[in-house]
């Protein structure tokens, strides 16, 4: 039976909908399909015509301005394509506003490593790359691309930096000897109740907790003794920050003298001269951070933009730049002196010595521990 054109569109708008395709092929089909009637909308002609703008959501402050200042605007000087930018404290938020999103309003997201991966996997919001597409992603080290490539053969994203977050001390009056001491258990030391700083997110204080109660944060059996802990914390904590710039502003103006914290940015501290030490206390959390491609955008525009950021020059002066080692692997890319020396930089390529989360562990209590720590945080 023949289709009628306006059938046709109706179908079409069903599959777009529905994530059956992506943005850039809804909007080409329909307006040849519009074309084919005799009907040229704007945004029909606007579909025919080259993409212009590619969307990018990451986590603002000095990581985004670095990878803006680095890889952004060159990217835009050498395509004409701009990058539009939006910013996110929690990549929670900006997975809430997906959820009511149409499929290509939000396209690179700047993402936290396996754990979230899972998350959009489990929505159903995850692309396929064309690594033909991306030929640097050879020099990215196969130890950071394996856990996402375990998840989806097909991957839908590039893993771009890593980090870790350990606890930074004010030397002033911690000493290096007394921070390697009582490792994580400096966070939860009566003597410096009121000055003791904490990211206000539930798998940091889990993480911490089942370090302090002598559990693996990966598969903690006492949850009791967890929570426990974590109330403890609480009750000695003065403040706790939300953002890289709110833990910085903490540390500087030392309303806090230690806090668990991410690497890069007292990194970015100790280069401004602050005395803050840190310290990485065996089982600390680390992360890998990737440029994610959700199902809807424009592929073959993003990939050339992943692409772009993961040249060797582009993702050296990004990484100087955010003070987050980058995911080359330095048996492959001269990597600068610098880079070696940031906080949580792995040598060996292999990533070994570093503690990731297990994305199902961490998945599977998710929704549970969240509801629980939001008790907690509120004085329960």
């Amino acid at each position: 039976m023949k289709i009628s054109s306006t059938h046709r569109l109706e179908r079409l708008q069903d599959r777009y909908a529905n994530g059956g395709m992506d943005r850039r092929t809804f909007l080409g089909l329909t307006a040849a399909a519009a074309a084919s009637m005799g009907v040229m909308t704007g945004w029909g002609r606007n579909a025919l015509a080259a993409v212009t703008e590619v969307r990018f959501d990451g986590w603002g402050g000095v990581v985004q301005e670095a990878i803006d200042k680095y890889a952004f605007q060159p990217y835009t000087a050498k395509t004409g394509r701009k990058v539009v930018q939006g910013t996110f404290d929690d990549e929670n938020v900006v997975i809430t506003k997906i959820k009511s999103a149409s499929p290509g309003d939000f396209q690179i997201i700047h993402s936290s490593g396996v754990e979230y991966y899972k998350k959009y996997i489990d929505n159903g919001w995850t692309s396929e790359i064309n690594e033909a597409n991306i030929p640097n992603l050879a020099n990215v080290m196969t130890a950071m691309i394996e856990p996402f490539r375990k998840m989806t053969p097909k991957l839908s994203c590039a893993p771009y930096d890593y980090g870790t977050t350990g606890i930074a001390y004010n030397t002033k009056y911690i000493s290096e000897a007394e921070a390697k001491e009582k490792g994580a258990n400096l966070l939860v030391d009566p003597k410096y109740k009121g000055k003791i700083g904490a990211y206000g997110d539930m798998v940091t204080r889990v993480w911490y907790a089942s370090l302090q109660t002598g559990q693996d944060p990966n598969d903690a059996k006492d949850m009791d003794a967890v929570w426990a802990k974590v109330r403890e914390a609480r009750d000695l904590t003065k403040k706790y920050w939300g953002s890289g710039a709110e833990l910085m502003d903490l540390l500087a103006k030392e309303e806090i003298v230690v806090t668990d914290a991410w690497s890069g940015r007292i990194a970015a501290l100790q280069q401004q001269g602050s005395p803050i030490g840190y310290n990485d206390p065996a089982g600390s959390y680390a992360w890998m951070e990737d440029m994610l491609i959700l199902k809807g955008s424009p592929m073959a525009e993003c990939e050339e933009l992943i692409n772009f950021m993961l040249d060797t020059a582009t993702s050296i002066a990004v990484a100087e730049g955010q003070n987050y080692p980058p995911s080359l692997d330095p048996k492959k890319v001269k990597l600068t002196d610098k880079i070696a020396k940031l906080p949580a930089f792995d040598p060996t390529g292999d990533m070994k010595s570093l503690t990731f989360a297990n994305p199902d562990y961490w998945a599977a209590h998710s929704d549970d521990w969240t509801k629980q720590w939001d008790r907690i945080s509120k004085g329960a």
